[in-house]
């Protein structure tokens, strides 16, 4: 009889343990909601990065994007925008009288006139790197974003579900994975109580890069899509950026595909021996089409062995130092790849200096090229 339990104990035990590591069905994000974000761009410098001195103000809000900015994004095709908030100066703005109910006005404009062209719309909340270090370090930093966070929500709430997305935090910046997963779970979950109808994309820990994904398990809401940035390789994408590695900007008129002639000149530029050798790999690495389809398998089935819905709600190349037909051929291998594993996406970004348009006097004109590489008409 003892042999007998002992064995049922044990059975349960490992029933138990192989449910817990089981991929199970945990999705139940309705596929017509997922439709709704297939071809994204994001909308950067508007309500996050603003760079000018006088800050976020009504005159920026009101000026940067202008409905005949949302109308061309919707007549090239795309089908939803990534709007970029910060968040701390609508946290700041609450310590003043009536000052949420502006900033919210600023911000209720904006999608409204998003929603009212046919877009969907991610509210993406994108802070300061400082920011979120202090999520990092304790406790009250992260339940004062959830605060704010069930503010959010619940002003959005009675707004349609189906193309309004809450996104928790862009690019985290944890380096203890498993801390942020817990913050992830509280912050969710916070969303969740104020807007029980909404979508939540949640992501990995650090910067939403493949890898951090593919770490991560599913959250404990089935109401979830989970995102990931493509930027890979970086060495190509982000040329000549003065931001990152440093020795990026030494790099001017690296190609992709890479190839190791190509490679090697471009490296015969840059100063430290260390900095060559990550230029001479790139090239040895051979870098096409049939590499990146390789990194976004990946995460293809991670998703698919969860059986969670995935979007790739960055990816594009710094547009100043790159040969143009080479930017053309990443994007369009990195979009092709995501849409054959049925991956919505949104590039990065409408007219920054990543952009799908290049503005003149506030003025923007669509580049061919890229438009032409996203596949859109």
């Amino acid at each position: 009889m003892r042999r007998k339990w002992t064995g049922l104990i044990l059975f349960f035990l490992a029933a138990a343990a192989l449910a817990q590591t089981a991929p199970q069905t945990l999705s139940s994000v309705p596929p017509a909601r997922l439709a709704h974000i297939r071809r994204g761009i994001n909308l950067s410098e508007w309500f996050a990065q603003v760079w000018d001195p006088k800050g976020y103000t009504k005159e920026h809000f009101q000026s940067w994007n202008t409905p005949a900015d949302i109308a061309l994004i919707k007549s090239m095709g795309f089908d939803h925008v990534r709007l970029s908030v910060n968040p701390q100066p609508m946290m700041d703005a609450a310590r003043q009288n009536d000052g949420t109910a502006e900033y919210f006005g600023y911000l209720d404009d904006a999608v409204k006139m998003i929603l009212d062209a046919g877009l969907a719309v991610e509210i993406d909340m994108h802070p300061d790197s400082d920011f979120k270090e202090r999520l990092t370090k304790d406790t009250e930093p992260v339940e004062r974003y959830a605060d704010f966070w069930s503010m959010v929500a619940r002003h959005y709430a009675s707004w349609d579900p189906e193309r309004v997305f809450f996104e928790i935090l862009n690019e985290p910046e944890f380096k203890d994975a498993y801390r942020w997963y817990g913050v992830e779970a509280k912050l969710a979950a916070a969303i969740r109580r104020a807007a029980p109808q909404h979508t939540i994309i949640a992501t990995g820990a650090r910067w939403d890069d493949d890898d951090d994904l593919v770490f991560l398990e599913p959250l404990p809401d089935s109401n979830v899509i989970y995102v990931f940035h493509f930027y890979e390789p970086h060495i190509f994408t982000h040329q000549g950026a003065t931001w990152g590695a440093y020795y990026w900007h030494w790099l001017k008129g690296l190609h992709y595909p890479s190839s190791p002639e190509n490679a090697a000149q471009v490296a015969a530029g840059v100063p430290e021996a260390v900095d060559r050798f990550y230029v001479i790999r790139y090239g040895q690495d051979h870098w096409d089409p049939s590499r990146i389809e390789a990194e976004i398998n990946q995460v293809a089935d991670w998703a698919r062995q969860r059986k969670v819905p995935l979007i790739c709600n960055e990816f594009g190349v710094f547009r100043n130092f790159t040969d143009p037909r080479d930017r053309a051929a990443w994007i369009k291998d990195v979009r092709t790849a995501l849409e054959r594993h049925e991956i919505g996406w949104a590039m990065w970004d409408y007219s920054g200096s990543f952009g799908v348009v290049k503005k003149k006097d506030g003025k923007p004109t669509p580049d061919e090229i890229t438009v032409k590489a996203l596949g859109l008409p």
